[in-house]
Parts: structure tokens; sequence; C-alpha cells
């Protein structure tokens, strides 16, 4: 597992990086402008998909490394690649960029929290290790100071940021492959029981959070274009923050084994997501002709 080890806080300071060459301090104000969208999206972040995921563990009856290691998926922020999405299946870019920043902000405490409930619950015997905060601290700096400084890169030499959003995009794509790719060369003696174990809670988790990140959104009676952004804000999480805690944190590589399942499967259900709802903006427009 060095090899992940030593690429995972590579790629994850890499994706922050792209992120924050994104973002202005107006990302983070946009939440005034979006308040309903934004509430709903981080309700649905930070307290539906918790549940969902800890009714789906329970209903699989998930070993606790495993158990723990959903929750710990369930926990982490959407990823950079919502952005993507977003952009080309018609969502509102911007309120997904504003979202992947207060969701990353805020995952300073809630994924330290929800993973530690899930520890005590599902591990009570003290086989697995708690989430100390002070370690977390580490992970989060790897989360902000890219962040910061690719905030800082956008204000003082924004055409130098946009040339090199795509190169680094492309860059965080490929160090993550290799990472999902490390985690499960290391455990692929087991990979058959572990996919037979996680593959369909994983392929469930992701098309449910993909629903209830467009569903939730409508229902509230935010408009499209919005709830679009939020069914992959909420249903591409950041699989790369997850594995990095799972294995550098924890020092557990089985609790990573949901993420690198989930960071492969998501892209075929948000795939399908986007253009089912193409095909329903489609309809809608030619019913309104």
């Amino acid at each position: 597992m060095a090899l992940a080890a030593t690429l995972l806080p590579f790629a994850l300071a890499i994706i922050m990086l792209g992120l924050g060459l994104s973002l202005t301090l107006a990302d983070f104000k946009r939440v005034l402008a979006y308040p309903k969208a934004t509430l709903v999206a981080l309700g649905c972040q930070i307290v539906v998909l918790p549940a969902l995921c800890f009714g789906l563990v329970i209903l699989f009856g998930l070993p606790p490394v495993l158990a723990v290691g959903m929750m710990l998926l369930a926990a982490s922020p959407g990823g950079t690649t919502a952005n993507l999405y977003s952009h080309l299946f018609g969502g509102d870019v911007a309120l997904n960029i504003t979202l992947t920043a207060i969701n990353s902000v805020l995952a300073i405490i809630t994924l330290p929290l929800v993973t530690n409930l899930s520890i005590g619950y599902f591990a009570s015997d003290g086989t697995l290790l708690s989430l100390e905060f002070a370690e977390f601290a580490k992970v989060v700096a790897l989360v902000l100071i890219p962040v910061a400084i690719g905030m800082l890169v956008r204000a003082y030499a924004t055409a130098f940021a946009d040339r090199m959003a795509k190169p680094v995009k492309i860059t965080s794509a490929v160090v993550l492959l290799l990472v999902i790719a490390a985690v499960l060369i290391k455990e692929r003696e087991n990979l058959g029981d572990y996919i037979a174990s996680v593959g369909l809670i994983c392929l469930i988790f992701s098309a449910v959070s993909l629903a209830i990140g467009y569903y939730a959104p409508r229902l509230a009676k935010v408009e499209r274009g919005q709830a679009i952004a939020s069914c992959f804000e909420i249903g591409l999480h950041n699989a790369t923050l997850s594995i990095t805690v799972a294995t550098t944190l924890l020092a557990n590589d089985q609790m990573s084994i949901p993420s690198a399942t989930y960071g492969v499967l998501m892209f075929f259900t948000a795939t399908a997501a986007g253009f089912l709802l193409r095909s329903r903006s489609a309809r809608l427009e030619r019913s309104a002709a």
C-alpha cells in the first residue's frame, strides 16, 4: 500500500488545488443568492445521506470495517467532478462551486463526527481506531491550503488559473485512478468477496444519492438547473478524501474498499443520471412548445 500512501496526499492536494483555481470569495457569498437551493442540498449532504447509508448498511448486514467505510464515504463532501457533470448536463455550475466550497469546510466537523459515531456503533469492541480530530487536522490542511493557494492564484493571475484548470483536472483524475488501482491491487486476494459485499450497496447508494440530490430540491420548488447541480453535488462524493482518511489516519486498507468501489461506479451512475435528466429536459421542452 506504499504507492497509495504516497499518492493519496498528492492526489487530494491536486484535486483541491484544481477546486481553488475555480473559486473566488464571491463563491462563498453566493449562498445568499441561492438560500433555498443551498440549504436543501446541504441538508441532504449532512443529514439525509448518512441516514440513508446507515439504513443500507444495516439492511445489507455489512461487517464493521466495511460498514464504517460506507459511513465514511457518505460523510465525505461532494467532489470537484460534480462541477464537470453539472456543466455537461445543464446544471447551475456556479451553485456547484458554492456547494463544493461550503461542503469542504463543513466536512472538517461532520466527517470526523459521523465516522467516530459509526465506529462507536459498529465496532464498539475497540477493534477499529477512532478518528482523532487532531490527526484529521492534517487532512484539513491538505484540503484547505491547496484551495487557498488556488484562490490566490486566480485572484492575482486569472489567465494563468484558467490555463491550468484543465491540466490540473486531468492530473487529478489520473492520480485518483492510480490510487483506486493501488487499493484494489493490494486487496486483490479478497477483491471478489469485497465486491460481493459492497458492490451492490455502493451502486444503490450512488443511484439513490443522485435521485435525492435532484428530487429533494425539486420538491422544495428549486428551479431545474439548480436541482441538476444539486443532483451531481450530492451524488458524486470525494472518494479520494475518504480513501485518504481510511488508509492513513485510520490505518485500515479494508475500510477504503467501499470508497474505491464507489469511486469507479459513480462515473457510470452519474453519466446515466445525466442522460436521463437531459432526456427529461427534452421532453419538457417538447411539451411546452
